[in-house]
């Protein structure tokens, strides 16, 4: 299943980078999705690019049956960031790999912040699996919704601290 987003941000993509590659965005970000739950945010500088690596325990709430046998009551979310350089024109791109751990399901793709106008777009394209035979489509259908919830929460928390 295919997953796009676009968002305006008030912001130089130099800005929102250096935002979205903070520790202490990235804590925030994860104490804001995880509804009390156990979390982690880690950010290793690169040669060229910084690799922002969050790890969140979530409830299994509203997955299907099938689903929460593979994971139980709750699911661990690990998202990984690897940003790359700048290039000429101040736009960022970063490789994307999300997966739940013990489960079936990923989101894999690229998020770049591009130049636009004053500010910049953030742009997410991405494709969600599940490699579960016949209710794969079942279960990406279900992780979506709770994934966008989290990338508002974030974009939220973005437009707070940049403005906008």
């Amino acid at each position: 299943m295919r997953l796009t987003r676009r968002e305006q941000l008030a912001a130089t993509p130099e800005e929102a980078y250096a935002l979205l590659t903070d520790p202490a965005f990235q804590e925030a970000k994860c104490a804001a999705t995880t509804d009390g739950g156990a979390y982690s945010a880690e950010v290793t500088d690169g040669a060229v690019g910084a690799r922002v690596t969050t790890s969140r325990e979530l409830p299994a709430d509203g997955l299907p049956d099938v689903a929460r046998s593979f994971v139980g009551a709750t699911l661990t979310v690990v998202e990984v960031y690897d940003w790359g350089a700048p290039a000429p024109d101040g736009s960022r791109e970063a490789v994307v790999d999300l997966h739940v751990k013990g489960a079936p399901l990923t989101l894999k793709g690229r998020l770049a912040l591009l130049p636009d106008g004053a500010g910049s777009v953030e742009v997410l394209d991405a494709e969600l699996r599940a490699n579960v035979p016949l209710v794969g489509g079942r279960i990406e259908k279900a992780a979506a919704d709770p994934i966008n919830a989290a990338i508002d929460v974030e974009v939220r928390l973005l437009r707070e601290r940049l403005g906008g």
